[in-house]
């Protein structure tokens, strides 16, 4: 199945610039609630992604930088440990299995390489399940 019918659009996803700074990227993060954010360049393509632990690692590594100044030091200072791998929009959900181990979602992009959106790794599970349970023999009555 196309990965299309389970794409959160662009619009829909919560995501930084390398510009921004470490207290914006934290107080959005913490706003909404997440753990990673997909990070995008000026034109739209798929930087990285940021992670709660990149940003605390970075305040706790850096001397002078902590809560009080995050608002006066950006994300391209911050090193990322996790690089999640986007993924085409013509690919096959087999194509992402293998990567939602490690990702929480993976990037998509479209033709032009433009972040246009992720699917969770929720979906991608939620998938996985259906699958299983449409294969298995006790589903299809068999014994």
């Amino acid at each position: 199945m196309n990965i299309a019918f389970f794409l959160l659009p662009k619009s829909e996803v919560i995501t930084t610039t390398m510009q921004a700074t470490l207290r914006q990227t934290l107080e959005r993060m913490e706003y909404h609630r997440y753990t990673a954010v997909p990070i995008l360049s000026d034109d739209g393509h798929y930087v990285g992604t940021v992670t709660e632990g990149d940003l605390l690692w970075f305040l706790k590594n850096s001397d002078g930088i902590g809560f009080e100044n995050a608002h006066r030091h950006v994300l391209a200072e911050v090193p990322l440990r996790v690089q999640n791998k986007p993924v085409h929009i013509h690919a096959e959900m087999v194509d992402l299995i293998d990567l939602a181990k490690v990702q929480n979602f993976v990037p998509i992009v479209d033709d032009s390489d433009k972040f246009i959106g992720i699917v969770r790794r929720s979906e991608i599970i939620e998938y996985c399940a259906k699958q299983l349970v449409f294969k298995s023999p006790s589903a299809a009555g068999e014994r």
